[in-house]
């Protein structure tokens, strides 16, 4: 009997008390990325009016956040391995923190760009560092909680700068939004600079894998050659794409034609992020108990699709009704195209290079979304920009389709 305690030990290896900190100082270092990313949309009517911006230029406003992202998607990981987790987690919050505060300075759309700018840098290194950093401090067998509750930073980021930033205009200005971003920042700066340190050996009894010196590393070319990996990031990039047109010019929509106070177009516009945080970890248990990535992935994508008929031009109870569903559908799908990643990678030493792939659509589609419906608002209607969201989706489909995964 103490034969097989011995062995059960050592096949589920305990996880030290101290990796839950761990888990919120990593939580806390990566929700204000998403936090600082979404602090636009809510007030973009009052930017538009302050900076005199025409909406292409308030769709680059947004956009321009993702252009580090999508280009550290790949070299991330080199960066990573370079100068380890902590420097580069550091590095990404003190970009949040500076871009932020430089925002704040602004008196002209300039600099305002340009914080953005810097901001971005922090969401690229971030999203890849923090699961590294959770990796490391919870055991593979036990790391699908900690892993889930972090992916939920995006979600609760997002939500709290929809719902946040219109109060604080109100109460000060558009100004203390930035401020309120930076020292959030500088909060989390402190707290991770302090408190994050890579476990001892007596505290995990299964180290981070790490490449032995020597030792052949992954092929990047062989490994960006798998035909299935671009279909699934094209998926990627698309859903990204049509779900960060729509959410970030919602607010705007809702404030000018529907005429909602600017707290209750972003609260409107937030039940799309507050039901699919909720909809991510059932799209995942639905996806492991059918045994199919594909079907998880392809019928939310399709009704999504179908939705974007819908949101410039229902109005009343219809309007949060809309916003529910497409939570719903938007938080199936994403969990569920990342788990597939690495069931693609035809070896375990490739996955970190199809995470990268799949960031860099996603960070794309993140850039050209917003950046491409502000154009289409210049030259159309909003109910036509919607429509013309469908051929993307449509793309997206088509790729999730044609790639070989189960």
């Amino acid at each position: 009997m103490s034969q097989q305690t011995s062995v059960l030990e050592k096949e589920t290896p305990k996880i030290p008390a101290y990796a839950w900190f761990i888990l919120f100082v990593v939580y806390m270092a990566t929700v204000i990325a998403p936090l600082n990313l979404s602090k636009v949309p809510p007030i973009l009517p009052l930017l538009r009016e302050t900076f005199g911006l025409n909406y292409g230029s308030a769709g680059q406003l947004i956009s321009i956040f993702s252009i580090m992202g999508f280009v550290l998607a790949l070299p991330a990981g080199f960066i990573l391995q370079k100068i380890g987790i902590k420097i580069t987690i550091l590095i990404s919050v003190g970009s949040l923190m500076i871009g932020s505060a430089l925002g704040a300075l602004a008196d002209g759309a300039l600099l305002l760009f340009f914080g953005r700018f810097v901001e971005g840098t922090g969401m690229g290194l971030v999203m890849v560092a923090a699961p590294a950093a959770i990796s490391a401090w919870f055991p593979a067998q036990k790391r699908g909680l900690p892993m889930g509750l972090w992916a939920s930073s995006v979600g609760v980021g997002t939500i709290v700068a929809l719902n946040l930033a219109p109060m604080l205009v109100e109460a000060y200005s558009w100004q203390a939004v930035w401020w309120t971003g930076a020292a959030i920042a500088a909060f989390a700066f402190v707290l991770f600079g302090i408190f994050f340190r890579m476990p001892k050996g007596d505290e995990i009894q299964e180290p981070p894998a790490q490449t032995s010196p020597g030792a052949k590393p992954a092929s990047l070319t062989k490994a960006m050659a798998n035909y299935s990996l671009w279909m699934v990031a094209i998926a990627f990039g698309m859903y990204n794409l049509t779900v960060m047109a729509w959410n970030n010019f919602y607010p705007d929509f809702l404030a000018t034609v529907r005429g909602y106070s600017m707290a209750g177009a972003s609260f409107i516009t937030s039940l799309l992020m507050m039901f699919s945080i909720f909809a991510a970890p059932l799209g995942g248990f639905i996806s492991d108990r059918i045994g199919s990535r594909k079907k998880v992935i392809l019928i939310p994508y399709v009704i999504l699709t179908f939705l974007f008929l819908l949101p410039f031009n229902v109005t009343g109870w219809m309007i949060p009704g809309v916003m529910i569903l497409a939570g719903i559908m938007v938080g199936a799908i994403a969990p569920v195209i990342l788990a597939a990643v690495p069931e693609i990678m035809k070896k375990p030493e490739t996955i970190g290079i199809g995470m990268g792939v799949a960031a860099l659509c996603q960070n794309l589609g993140m850039y050209i979304g917003p950046a491409l419906f502000g154009q289409l608002l210049e030259i159309t209607a909003w109910p036509t920009a919607g429509y013309l969201m469908i051929p993307l989706c449509l793309i997206g489909i088509i790729a999730a389709w044609t790639a070989k995964i189960r």
